[in-house]
């Protein structure tokens, strides 16, 4: 008799559903880490910011806005017209620390998988193995994201919320560096998906470049006569002291009466007739936050009413939404936050 024919070759199956999480580190955040005194913190600043000053001419404020970001452990949304050195400055912060870079480079067919990683069958094992993405890294560029669609933005929701990835029912847990800055062109719309507002809160800062004057124009061209500054520049900080620097931070001193006015700055942009949706709770912790790494960066253990003033428009501005009779130019949001803290005042002045 004929033998039976020998059944096809089977098709691998997928890995069996985790019923609990796993590659979570023990250690997570700063839990466990010994903040630095305040006199090496602020030579520890000092040198980054005179490291990124090598690359970034002209712009004292903006770097000061990048690092005080990086010391609050948020993230960056950098937007502006192109040229004026967006990618340069998210380059010169991520070289100046010792840990690793991923750029992701966004473009309409990108997919949610080419930014966390996905599950990659080894035939040699006959497993399934996870193959991380780009997101997995210590600071991530993420070029030009709103030509990213929304599906894809998605992608960096529980990144940048919770630091970890949640695939197949598996949690990995991010560095606790971890740190998003990300470019956008606001005057191109062709081909661009605009970030949706739960997106944009996850952003601590907003930060516009500009353009540079006449003299500092001239001295990017000397500069860059030979070769680009990024490409000599070399780390001087690793992220144990990143992430002691984060940990200082976190006990600069705040009073009561700032409590206060950060709350009710925060109010504020719920309840004025201009405004259709105010800034959410995570505005206050983004101001609460914000100051304290700034206070850090201007060499101060306490925060000051001037701190939370000098942050309010990078914090508050992007998570705003104007009514129509208010304008749609970023000059008006400007404006109105510019009014708003002419009005609500600190110190228990409700001018």
């Amino acid at each position: 008799m004929p033998s039976a024919p020998s059944p096809p070759p089977s098709s691998p199956l997928p890995p069996p559903l985790q019923t609990e999480e796993i590659h979570v580190q023990e250690e997570i955040g700063l839990k466990g880490v010994e903040p630095l005194t305040i006199d090496s913190a602020i030579k520890a600043v000092m040198r980054l910011k005179e490291n990124m000053e090598r690359v970034i001419i002209g712009k004292p404020l903006q770097i000061d806005m990048a690092i005080s970001c990086l010391l609050a452990r948020g993230h960056l949304l950098l937007e502006d017209v192109p040229g004026t050195g967006k990618t340069t400055l998210a380059k010169a912060l991520a070289k100046s620390i010792e840990g690793s870079f991923q750029r992701i480079q966004c473009t309409p067919d990108l997919l949610p998988a080419d930014i966390t990683g996905t599950f990659v069958y080894n035939q040699k094992t006959a497993e399934f193995q996870f193959r991380a993405g780009p997101v997995f890294a210590d600071v991530v560029l993420a070029d030009e994201i709103n030509r990213a669609t929304p599906r894809t933005q998605s992608a960096l929701l529980e990144c940048m919320e919770e630091y970890q990835v949640t695939l197949e029912r598996t949690t990995f847990r991010l560095p606790p560096t971890f740190m998003v800055v990300a470019t956008q062109n606001p005057i191109e719309f062709q081909g661009t998906y605009p970030l949706p507002e739960a997106q944009k809160d996850r952003f601590l800062m907003r930060l516009k470049l500009g353009y540079l004057d006449v003299e500092q124009e001239k001295q990017m061209l000397l500069d860059q006569a030979e070769t680009h500054p990024i490409e000599t520049i070399r780390p001087v900080l690793n992220t144990r002291t990143v992430l002691q620097l984060q940990k200082t931070v976190r006990g600069v001193h705040v009073e009561d009466d700032l409590l206060d006015y950060i709350t009710r700055l925060t109010g504020s942009t719920r309840t004025d007739s201009n405004i259709h949706v105010g800034a959410s709770p995570r505005g206050s912790l983004g101001l609460y936050r914000g100051g304290q790494a700034i206070a850090l960066v201007r060499g101060r253990d306490y925060v000051i009413p001037h701190d939370i003033k000098e942050i309010a428009l990078a914090v508050l501005a992007h998570r705003m939404i104007l009514k129509p009779q208010a304008g749609y130019a970023d000059d008006a949001v400007g404006d109105l936050v510019n009014t708003l803290l002419a009005k609500v005042g600190p110190m228990g002045d409700r001018r």
